[in-house]
């Protein structure tokens, strides 16, 4: 290197360093507390506090001092702080067995929205439906304070219903009605949503019908579902394939259908995201949807209408049943009014996958 290339670069590094210092200087700050922020105001400690929690007592030109404070240092009120404070945290958890796929996220999304409403914040933790974890899980979710519980269905281990009532913890369970369970449901009729679904192409006039469904042990939903796809009519030639509930595993359960040389004139999918895997594995291997064979689901995700052909599928209001079970266990923690149990229609939603079998 030259000599005046080696100056170049000392330059710019020292250039740099004058940048940076400041916003070094800045992160290195001691964070502001509660007496720094009443220093500051020239007011209590004590003053600060109600400022915080219930500012309309306090006199608008002092509250105002106090605002001014907390904004020119900087300080917020952590959770721990709070709970010593008010021995509250204002958290809730949700005990969900997967992120994966848009099943949950919808349900998550809409409860933080409502919850937020509340003044509340929601953690989240998988469980991936084991029932040990999901136990454990719960311990750590209490530990840092939650105040309620989501749990997806009513099957759970004994531990966690222990858990629950060792803590007094309000729960609500999602995704599952049962007006005469002992823990509060905010949900939907998964049998009834597969009746539908198996209504609509026994309608079109299948009669060879699979049905793609992810693991039943510990998932009161997929049992419910599959009970639901089951019919009585003698002419119905039924087959059930078992597989892990995502986008591969409908693309797998295709693939198992073809290796046993199974006739299909349609599938029926307990949830959207197998449909996916099914329709992309048949346009793999040459198969036309719905002229060769129709695919059904059942969810009615963001990404089914923009699938090619467009999904048809049972709508579960996911939205709607996040936010409901958002408020009543918000309302239950801060009023202790414990909520009804409530059921959210489910509907047919007959787009491009379906069609009348050809003669």
């Amino acid at each position: 290197m030259h000599g005046g290339d080696s100056s170049q670069v000392l330059l710019v590094t020292s250039y740099m360093i004058r940048l940076t210092s400041p916003m070094k200087k800045a992160f290195e700050r001691k964070k502001a507390n509660l007496r720094d922020v009443a220093r500051n105001a020239q007011v209590s400690v004590a003053t600060v506090s109600r400022v915080l929690n219930s500012p309309d007592v306090v006199k608008p030109d002092t509250r105002q001092r106090v605002e001014a404070a907390i904004e020119e240092l900087g300080f917020f009120r952590s959770a721990a702080a709070r709970a010593i404070n008010t021995g509250r945290t204002k958290i809730v958890g949700a005990l969900i067995p997967s992120l994966d796929n848009d099943i949950f996220a919808l349900t998550i999304d809409a409860m933080e929205d409502r919850l937020a409403d509340f003044g509340f914040s929601l953690v989240v933790a998988t469980t991936e439906e084991d029932p040990d974890k999901e136990a454990r899980k719960a311990k750590e979710l209490l530990d840092i304070g939650v105040e309620g519980l989501f749990v997806p269905g009513v099957t759970h281990s004994e531990e966690l219903y222990a858990i629950m009532r060792r803590f007094r913890v309000p729960t609500v369970v999602i995704s599952y009605y049962d007006p005469s369970f002992e823990i509060p449901t905010i949900g939907y009729d998964n049998h009834e949503a597969a009746r539908i679904a198996m209504q609509h192409l026994l309608d079109l006039g299948h009669r060879k019908i699979l049905v793609v469904h992810g693991p039943t042990e510990n998932n009161d939903r997929t049992r419910e579902r599959l009970a639901g796809s089951r019919t009585d009519r003698h002419d119905v030639e039924l087959s059930f394939v078992l597989t892990e509930l995502s986008v591969a595993g409908g693309c797998n359960a295709v693939i198992e259908c073809q290796n046993q040389h199974k006739e299909i004139d349609a599938y029926l999918c307990v949830s959207d995201v197998l449909a996916f895997g099914v329709i992309f594995e048949l346009q793999r291997l040459g198969y036309k949807v719905p002229f060769d064979v129709s695919v059904m689901g059942i969810h009615n995700l963001p990404s089914a209408p923009s699938l090619s052909p467009s999904l048809s599928t049972v709508d579960l209001p996911a939205r709607k049943m996040g936010q409901r079970a958002a408020e009543a266990l918000a309302i239950w923690v801060e009023d202790d009014i414990v909520p009804e149990s409530v059921c959210f229609e489910t509907c047919l939603v007959e787009r491009a996958s379906t069609q009348a079998k050809r003669p």
